[in-house]
């Protein structure tokens, strides 16, 4: 049987949506409000979902308390408190974009999950603006 395990977690983050090779009125005209040069902030909620077969041993997918670990120190220590566009180097050169931010998360959990289970990100910026990455 094939099942996927879901763990929820959430991290408060500012960002500026902003391209170099821009103008700042370009920019203004293409993130809006989200290209203020003092930055803004959201409450991310993050869904960390993986899917695979149920081991028949433990009753798992993938134990629970081991994602909510690899989610704390990889994604909630990182990102928590943090100015994306300063602190984090992913995002250097990268606009960070819900979008971005999604795939920058998974690539840091990817190795950390076994390559059998299949792994799914689904951020949500805020309430009704989410995005998901399963590494396609």
């Amino acid at each position: 049987m094939i099942v996927t395990v879901n763990r929820k977690a959430h991290f408060n983050a500012a960002h500026r949506l902003y391209n170099n090779e821009w103008s700042a009125d370009r920019n203004e005209d293409v993130f809006g409000k989200c290209a203020n040069p003092h930055f803004h902030g959201h409450n991310y909620e993050l869904i960390v979902s993986v899917t695979g077969e149920i081991n028949k041993r433990t009753g798992f997918v993938m134990d629970m308390k081991v994602l909510k670990d690899l989610i704390k120190d990889k994604i909630e220590e990182e990102f928590d408190h943090k100015n994306l566009n300063i602190q984090l180097p992913e995002f250097k050169n990268l606009n960070p974009t819900a979008e971005n931010i999604s795939v920058v998360i998974w690539n840091k959990l990817r190795s950390h999950i076994p390559k059998k289970l299949k792994l799914k990100i689904t951020l949500y910026e805020t309430p009704r603006n989410f995005v998901s990455y399963c590494g396609e």
